[in-house]
C-alpha cells in the first residue's frame, strides 16, 4: 500500500474472482500476492512478440561492452482502468484491497510491458544497440 500499488476498498464492495496467495521465499520471507489463475483463463491472449533468446544472444555476441539494467517492479508503473481494478480485488482478513497498478501474475502483463517499452525506444531498438526483454534493458556498445 505504501508504494501506491494497492488500496483498501469498502467492505460492501464485491470481489469478483481473485483470492490471495502467500508465497514464502527460500530466505524465509513471505509476501501476499493475488492468485489470478481463474481470471487469466478468461483473458484474451495478447500475442505481442517477446524477444527470442537466440536472437538476443546473437546481438550480445557482437558487443564489446554490455550494460544490463533491471526495471525493478516495472509492471507497477502502469495504472489500471476502473474495470481492471474491480477484477483485481483481493479479500483478506483485514479487508478488501484492489490493485491500482498492473499486478504480477496477470496473463498479458509481460506482453503489455514489452509493447510499451518497444514503443518508447523504437529508434534505439532498430539501431541494434539496445535490447529490451520485458523489464530487462541491455545496452551493447563497442566502447566504454
Amino acid at each position: 500500500m505504501d508504494l501506491g500499488v494497492l488500496r483498501k476498498v469498502g467492505h460492501n464492495e464485491q470481489v469478483e474472482v481473485t483470492t490471495p496467495l502467500i508465497i514464502t521465499w527460500h530466505n524465509g520471507k513471505s509476501r501476499m500476492v493475488g492468485y489470478f489463475r481463474a481470471l487469466n483463463t478468461y483473458a484474451i491472449p495478447d500475442r505481442y512478440p517477446i524477444p527470442r533468446i537466440y536472437e538476443t544472444l546473437t546481438q550480445l555476441s557482437q558487443a564489446k561492452f554490455i550494460t544490463a539494467m533491471d526495471a525493478l517492479k516495472g509492471l507497477h508503473e502502469n495504472f489500471l482502468t476502473d474495470i481492471a481494478k474491480r477484477l483485481l480485488r483481493i479479500i483478506v482478513h483485514c479487508g478488501i484491497f484492489e490493485y491500482l497498478r498492473t499486478a504480477f501474475g496477470i496473463k498479458n502483463a509481460p506482453s503489455f510491458y514489452q509493447r510499451m517499452m518497444n514503443t518508447i525506444f523504437p529508434e534505439e531498438l532498430s539501431e541494434g544497440w539496445l535490447i529490451i526483454y520485458i523489464d530487462d534493458i541491455i545496452v551493447c556498445s563497442e566502447t566504454w
